[in-house]
């Protein structure tokens, strides 16, 4: 299941993060790829510690603890430094699984990649292809989202990013490990989410509203891994 999170960064904002980006030291990406997707990745990228990478990684990041659509959708445990791409001139990443497990930069923390995110933050319409296509048993979505929007997709997915023909594809993209490793079991606390909030906004004090609340509490607490 692919998530979209609306305006993370407003479009003002998301040309701030443009803007500073122009100025980074970007490096080939398939250093940064598994052996074998190493062969299927053309791109540019930034360090891990590159400083300007970190200092806007750590701004998403606190973005994204103040946005209740990606807690409810993550469940979120931990989130790994967000990391930084470049497509243009042709540049792809073909079909590939991410990694299952990735080591967080500077310590001896491992952690699980349950969920993939990507942060758009070039508007679609200065750049051609680009988009990011993800298969689900027979079927396969693509997506191309709007400067400073988030899409939320299982890390275990064969997935890909089409060749950027015209212009320059900029995004964050990181892992989630999240408090519920289960996708379908996510999916439905997400759900229940989204019905309590639907019926709180229209009475704070109908009772179904606690009763409900209780339910995901209850689930959450059943299912969670810390």
């Amino acid at each position: 299941m692919l998530i979209e999170i609306p305006a993370i960064f407003s479009p003002e904002e998301t040309a701030g993060i443009r803007a500073r980006l122009e100025q980074a030291g970007w490096r080939d990406g398939a250093g940064t790829a598994g052996h074998v997707a190493a062969r299927a990745k053309t791109n540019l990228q930034l360090a891990d510690n590159d400083p300007l990478g970190a200092e806007i990684g750590a701004e998403i990041v606190a973005r994204l603890a103040a946005t209740p659509r990606f807690v409810a959708s993550a469940v979120p445990l931990r989130i790994l430094p967000p990391r930084f791409n470049l497509y243009a001139g042709g540049g792809a990443y073909g079909r590939h699984i991410d990694s299952a497990v990735f080591s967080a930069p500077g310590t001896r923390e491992r952690v699980r990649s349950d969920l993939s995110a990507t942060l758009f933050l070039s508007d679609p319409e200065s750049y051609d292809g680009g988009e990011l296509v993800a298969e689900f048993g027979v079927g396969r979505q693509q997506v191309k989202l709007p400067a400073g929007h988030l899409l939320l997709y299982p890390a275990n997915s064969l997935h890909q990013v089409m060749p950027v023909v015209r212009g320059a594809r900029l995004a964050a993209f990181f892992w989630i490990q999240s408090l519920v490793r289960s996708h379908a079991r996510r999916a439905l606390l997400l759900e229940l989410d989204d019905s309590i909030q639907t019926l709180a906004a229209r009475d704070m004090a109908d009772p179904e509203v606690v009763r409900l609340t209780g339910l995901y509490h209850n689930l959450l607490r059943e299912w969670a891994e810390t």
